[in-house]
Protein backbone atom coordinates (compact mmCIF):
# COMPACT_ATOMS: atom_id res chain seq x y z
CA UNK A 1 0.00 0.00 0.00
CA UNK A 2 2.88 2.71 0.89
CA UNK A 3 5.05 1.75 -2.10
CA UNK A 4 1.64 2.33 -3.61
CA UNK A 5 1.14 6.05 -2.83
CA UNK A 6 4.87 6.26 -3.06
CA UNK A 7 4.46 5.78 -6.89
CA UNK A 8 1.49 7.48 -7.56
CA UNK A 9 2.59 10.96 -5.42
CA UNK A 10 6.19 10.23 -7.89
CA UNK A 11 4.18 9.99 -10.62
CA UNK A 12 2.00 12.94 -9.92
CA UNK A 13 5.46 14.86 -9.09
CA UNK A 14 7.15 13.55 -12.70
CA UNK A 15 3.61 14.97 -14.69
CA UNK A 16 3.50 18.43 -12.78
CA UNK A 17 7.21 18.62 -13.33
CA UNK A 18 6.76 18.15 -16.95
CA UNK A 19 3.76 20.43 -17.41
CA UNK A 20 5.89 22.98 -15.63
CA UNK A 21 8.90 22.31 -18.39
CA UNK A 22 6.51 22.62 -20.90
CA UNK A 23 4.64 25.73 -20.05
CA UNK A 24 7.81 27.90 -19.20
CA UNK A 25 6.71 31.31 -19.92
CA UNK A 26 8.00 33.27 -23.25
CA UNK A 27 7.99 37.09 -23.48
CA UNK A 28 5.12 38.67 -24.03
CA UNK A 29 4.93 41.44 -27.14
CA UNK A 30 1.58 42.79 -25.48
CA UNK A 31 -0.67 44.31 -23.61
CA UNK A 32 0.53 47.41 -22.44
CA UNK A 33 0.40 47.96 -18.39
CA UNK A 34 0.98 50.33 -16.07
CA UNK A 35 3.85 49.84 -14.56
CA UNK A 36 6.94 47.04 -15.12
CA UNK A 37 8.75 45.28 -12.62
CA UNK A 38 11.67 43.08 -13.00
CA UNK A 39 13.80 40.74 -10.46
CA UNK A 40 16.90 40.95 -10.04
CA UNK A 41 18.85 37.74 -10.94
CA UNK A 42 20.29 36.28 -14.07
CA UNK A 43 21.16 38.17 -17.02
CA UNK A 44 18.73 39.30 -19.67
CA UNK A 45 15.95 40.26 -17.09
CA UNK A 46 17.16 44.14 -16.77
CA UNK A 47 17.70 44.37 -20.27
CA UNK A 48 14.26 43.02 -20.98
CA UNK A 49 12.79 45.54 -18.89
CA UNK A 50 14.45 48.39 -20.45
CA UNK A 51 13.61 46.97 -24.06
CA UNK A 52 9.69 47.31 -22.50
CA UNK A 53 10.15 50.77 -21.24
CA UNK A 54 12.03 52.31 -24.15
CA UNK A 55 9.20 50.56 -26.31
CA UNK A 56 6.47 52.11 -24.32
CA UNK A 57 5.30 49.19 -22.78
CA UNK A 58 4.70 51.26 -19.62
CA UNK A 59 5.09 54.49 -17.78
CA UNK A 60 7.54 53.46 -15.40
CA UNK A 61 9.91 50.45 -14.05
CA UNK A 62 11.02 49.05 -10.40
CA UNK A 63 14.00 47.01 -10.34
CA UNK A 64 13.38 44.84 -7.38
CA UNK A 65 16.46 43.65 -5.39
CA UNK A 66 19.10 46.00 -6.28
CA UNK A 67 22.17 45.78 -3.80
CA UNK A 68 21.89 48.94 -1.87
CA UNK A 69 25.28 50.36 -2.76
CA UNK A 70 24.14 50.53 -6.42
CA UNK A 71 23.22 53.71 -8.25
CA UNK A 72 20.81 54.53 -10.96
CA UNK A 73 23.75 55.90 -12.76
CA UNK A 74 25.65 52.84 -12.41
CA UNK A 75 23.21 51.17 -13.92
CA UNK A 76 22.26 53.58 -16.63
CA UNK A 77 26.04 53.31 -17.80
CA UNK A 78 26.15 49.62 -17.29
CA UNK A 79 23.09 49.24 -19.47
CA UNK A 80 24.31 52.31 -21.99
CA UNK A 81 20.93 54.19 -21.44
CA UNK A 82 20.44 58.00 -20.68
CA UNK A 83 20.37 58.37 -17.10
CA UNK A 84 17.25 60.95 -17.80
CA UNK A 85 15.50 57.64 -18.14
CA UNK A 86 16.63 56.27 -14.52
CA UNK A 87 15.73 59.75 -13.75
CA UNK A 88 12.18 60.01 -14.95
CA UNK A 89 10.99 56.74 -15.10
CA UNK A 90 13.08 53.84 -13.23
CA UNK A 91 12.86 53.17 -9.49
CA UNK A 92 15.30 50.72 -7.79
CA UNK A 93 13.86 48.54 -5.08
CA UNK A 94 16.61 48.05 -2.66
CA UNK A 95 14.59 46.13 -0.45
CA UNK A 96 14.23 42.61 -1.55
CA UNK A 97 16.45 39.59 -1.29
CA UNK A 98 14.00 36.71 -2.30
CA UNK A 99 11.27 35.70 -4.08
CA UNK A 100 9.00 36.51 -1.50
CA UNK A 101 10.26 39.73 -0.29
CA UNK A 102 10.35 41.21 -4.01
CA UNK A 103 6.45 40.64 -4.01
CA UNK A 104 6.26 42.39 -1.14
CA UNK A 105 8.81 45.23 -2.08
CA UNK A 106 6.80 45.46 -5.61
CA UNK A 107 3.17 45.34 -4.03
CA UNK A 108 4.21 48.37 -1.52
CA UNK A 109 5.58 50.11 -4.60
CA UNK A 110 1.79 49.16 -6.82
CA UNK A 111 0.13 50.32 -4.28
CA UNK A 112 1.94 53.66 -3.65
CA UNK A 113 1.66 54.79 -7.35
CA UNK A 114 -2.08 53.17 -7.75
CA UNK A 115 -1.02 50.96 -10.62
CA UNK A 116 -3.77 48.33 -11.51
CA UNK A 117 -1.41 46.76 -14.17
CA UNK A 118 2.28 45.02 -13.69
CA UNK A 119 4.60 43.10 -15.87
CA UNK A 120 6.40 40.87 -14.16
CA UNK A 121 9.58 40.44 -15.79
CA UNK A 122 11.90 37.70 -14.69
CA UNK A 123 13.82 34.35 -15.93
CA UNK A 124 11.37 31.75 -17.22
CA UNK A 125 11.84 29.06 -14.96
CA UNK A 126 11.42 31.75 -11.84
CA UNK A 127 8.22 33.15 -13.19
CA UNK A 128 5.75 30.73 -12.06
CA UNK A 129 6.37 31.38 -8.57
CA UNK A 130 7.39 34.58 -8.90
CA UNK A 131 3.89 35.34 -10.12
CA UNK A 132 2.10 33.25 -7.62
CA UNK A 133 3.81 35.45 -4.72
CA UNK A 134 3.13 38.92 -6.43
CA UNK A 135 -0.23 37.89 -6.99
CA UNK A 136 -0.63 36.64 -3.39
CA UNK A 137 0.66 39.62 -1.91
CA UNK A 138 -1.40 42.21 -4.43
CA UNK A 139 -4.10 40.38 -3.09
CA UNK A 140 -6.19 41.61 -5.71
CA UNK A 141 -4.65 45.06 -6.16
CA UNK A 142 -3.15 44.69 -9.92
CA UNK A 143 -3.22 42.45 -12.49
CA UNK A 144 -0.01 40.62 -13.08
CA UNK A 145 0.88 39.84 -16.44
CA UNK A 146 4.48 37.55 -16.48
CA UNK A 147 7.10 38.27 -19.43
CA UNK A 148 9.29 35.21 -19.15
CA UNK A 149 13.17 36.09 -19.90
CA UNK A 150 14.25 32.68 -21.89
CA UNK A 151 17.63 31.18 -19.84
CA UNK A 152 18.89 27.30 -20.13
CA UNK A 153 18.93 26.54 -16.51
CA UNK A 154 20.67 23.60 -15.14
CA UNK A 155 18.41 20.81 -14.42
CA UNK A 156 18.58 20.76 -10.68
CA UNK A 157 17.75 24.40 -10.58
CA UNK A 158 14.82 23.49 -12.28
CA UNK A 159 13.49 20.87 -10.07
CA UNK A 160 14.46 23.14 -6.92
CA UNK A 161 12.43 25.71 -8.28
CA UNK A 162 9.91 23.42 -9.27
CA UNK A 163 9.84 21.90 -5.47
CA UNK A 164 9.83 25.35 -4.19
CA UNK A 165 6.68 26.62 -6.19
CA UNK A 166 4.80 23.24 -4.65
CA UNK A 167 5.78 23.56 -1.10
CA UNK A 168 4.35 27.84 -1.34
CA UNK A 169 1.36 26.26 -3.57
CA UNK A 170 0.66 24.25 -0.42
CA UNK A 171 1.58 26.93 1.91
CA UNK A 172 -0.94 29.30 0.74
CA UNK A 173 -3.33 27.15 0.36
CA UNK A 174 -3.63 25.39 3.75
CA UNK A 175 -3.21 29.30 4.75
CA UNK A 176 0.25 28.38 6.59
CA UNK A 177 1.86 31.31 4.47
CA UNK A 178 0.61 35.37 4.96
Amino acid sequence: MILRLIAVLALLWGGGFALFLATMPAPVSGPRTDAIVVLTGSSGRITRGLALLQDHAAKRMLISGVAPAVKPGELAHEYKVSPKLFACCIDLGHEAVDTRSNADETADWVREHGYRSVRLVTSDWHLARARLELVNALDGDATVIGDGVPSSPRYAVLIAEYNKLILRRVALLVGAAT
